[in-house]
């Protein structure tokens, strides 16, 4: 996978995460955009890359909550190597940015994948996910109940230490001590709520503190109710939070999402996705629990939700058919929404001059993929990736 220092990219549409372009391109110069326009504008003898009539182009897909892909896990193989794989699987349905993510586990456990992050080469690891363990005992989900915890000070010297790792955790704000959020927030680390049994005024008091994301709203949470709003109130109020949306027509009704597009805050998709995600295995092992895939979620045998097996691709795709969106804001909810939770969206999320070269080009009709470029880098999506 190589690249002339300058070329471009053309396409029928072009979409660079607020506006579509007709008959439109993109330079690329190194890992960066310089600009964007007309496709008649292009200089003669550029290098360029055209897509086939009626393709589109658009930001790369940024999923935040990537626990597995290529048949790995990353709880059982914190490694670069596992990652290379994970983000490898990924990126064929148009995913060029993940947030590695490990499911509650031992201290040990959580240093290695830090680790393994900190040491992974080149791109499509943005950062990593910590999805507990500071969880409710009491909406545990899939996560193994020996695992959950109240922090320590060493867990807080791990998210409050200097690093060039960016750092999301999901907890539970009635877990933590009373500004816990506060001084993770302070050191640059992402909070989000999940996994909790929170009220709604301890849900406001986390926001106050800097909490700004619901990992998959509605799912391992306190639920709606007349007289108990919970975290799903305070999160749809609040124009400044960012909710997951896992659209695979299972984990959540699409009637639900519906409702939720209609609060202040401001939706993402995120895959949750497992080992199934571009491997070839349809069980997996999670916890000592067999896992099988069932359309596109994951279940145990108690019929427990555990993940999924959906490609970002699909997420688009599905986002479109149950949720009554355009393709235009599904692609919007998939490269820019994350990446402005993320705190990326100023290179991140865009097709615009100074932004990185993160691209995906796919048909519209089924958003099936062609192929990506990660900092102007392209990869064909290889035989047999189109979304399920």
């Amino acid at each position: 996978m190589t690249r002339p220092k300058v070329c471009a990219v053309a396409a029928d549409a072009v979409f660079d995460g607020s506006a579509l372009h007709r008959h439109a391109a993109v330079r690329i110069e190194d890992d960066s955009i310089t600009w964007i326009g007309s496709r008649g504008a292009l200089p003669v003898g550029i290098s360029l890359h055209e897509l086939p009539d009626r393709h589109w182009l658009a930001p790369g897909f940024i999923d935040t909550q990537v626990n597995g892909g290529g048949d790995v896990l990353f709880n059982d193989d914190p490694h670069p190597a596992a990652l290379a794989r994970i983000v490898a699987a990924h990126r064929r349905y148009g995913t060029t940015g993940l947030m590695a993510t490990l499911i509650s586990d031992t201290a040990e456990k959580m240093r290695a994948a830090l680790n393994a992050v900190q040491n992974f080469p080149g791109h499509g690891v943005l950062g990593i996910h910590f999805e507990g363990p500071f969880l409710s005992q009491s909406k545990p989900g899939v996560h193994d109940p020996t695992h959950l915890r109240l922090p320590s000070g060493e867990d807080l010297e791990l998210f409050v230490s200097p690093s060039p790792i960016l750092k999301l955790i999901t907890l539970a704000p009635e877990q933590v001590p009373r500004g816990f959020i506060a001084e993770l927030v302070k050191a640059g680390t992402r909070v989000s709520l999940g996994h909790s049994m929170a009220s709604y005024d301890e849900t406001k008091t986390a926001i106050e503190e800097g909490l700004t994301g619901f990992t998959h709203l509605f799912n391992a949470m306190r639920p709606l109710s007349a007289r108990d709003p919970g975290p799903i109130a305070a999160a749809l109020e609040c124009p400044a939070a960012w909710f997951g949306m896992i659209v695979d027509g299972l984990h959540v009704d699409p009637a639900m999402l519906r409702l939720a597009l209609r609060g202040k805050a401001r939706p993402m998709l995120v895959t949750d996705a497992m080992p199934p995600v571009g491997g070839g295995q349809r069980e997996f092992s999670l916890f000592q629990r067999r896992v099988r895939v069932q359309g596109e979620a994951c279940l145990d045998a108690t019929g427990t939700l555990a993940g999924t097996a959906l490609d970002m691709s699909a997420a688009v795709r599905n986002c479109v058919r149950f949720l009554d969106v355009p393709l235009t804001t599904a692609l919007s909810y998939a490269s820019f929404e994350p990446a402005t939770f993320l705190g990326l969206g100023d290179r991140l999320g865009r097709l615009a001059p100074g932004y990185r070269a993160d691209m995906v080009a796919f048909e519209p009709n089924e958003v099936r993929v062609d192929g990506t470029w990660i900092a102007g880098i392209w990869d064909a999506c290889p035989a047999g990736a189109i979304a399920r």
